[in-house]
């Protein structure tokens, strides 16, 4: 065991974890951060994307140790100062983009990450940018809504592909 450390969510931490610790295990039982999801544990579905350095990542493919000394940013870190949820969470909510929510961590990481890099994205760059990220439920049609609204966009009627 080694003690890793990292900036996560604005604070300094560090927990003990084995060289072979995925990030996403360091963040859920090293750090008590379960906001993270595990899916699949094998990159398919998404549910871990976290920010590493401001890009996003699936944390179930990099190790813990990887990323010591990183700033890395969690769905928990997404909410505002005060509590209240961003603009992008709030968008997630007021547009139906969230059902079971097993998802959802992944899918706010990830639209995250894409409206820093495009703050107006298209339907069409959405849909792309959110092909690794798998949702179950929703059809994704609400999830699109839901980051164009984010970006301060007239949401259309989605169509659906």
């Amino acid at each position: 065991m080694t003690k890793v450390s990292m900036t996560v969510n604005g604070k300094a931490v560090s927990a003990e974890a084995e060289g072979r610790t995925l990030l996403s295990a360091y963040l859920r039982e090293g750090l008590g951060l379960t906001g993270t999801h595990i899916g699949c544990d094998t990159s398919q579905c998404g549910a871990c994307v976290v920010h590493v350095d401001g890009k996003a990542v699936k944390s179930c493919s990099v190790f813990a140790m990887d990323v010591a000394g990183s700033e890395v940013r969690t769905i928990e870190g997404m909410a505002n100062a005060d509590g209240s949820l961003s603009v992008l969470q709030q968008a997630f909510q007021d547009n139906h983009g969230l059902q079971c929510g097993f998802c959802t961590p992944g899918m706010v990481m990830a639209s995250a990450a894409l409206l820093a890099d495009n703050p107006k994205p298209t339907e069409a760059e959405v849909r792309h940018h959110l092909e690794g990220n798998i949702c179950r439920c929703t059809g994704y049609h609400n999830i699109v809504k839901a980051v164009l609204a984010a970006s301060g966009q007239d949401v259309p009627a989605v169509a659906a592909e």
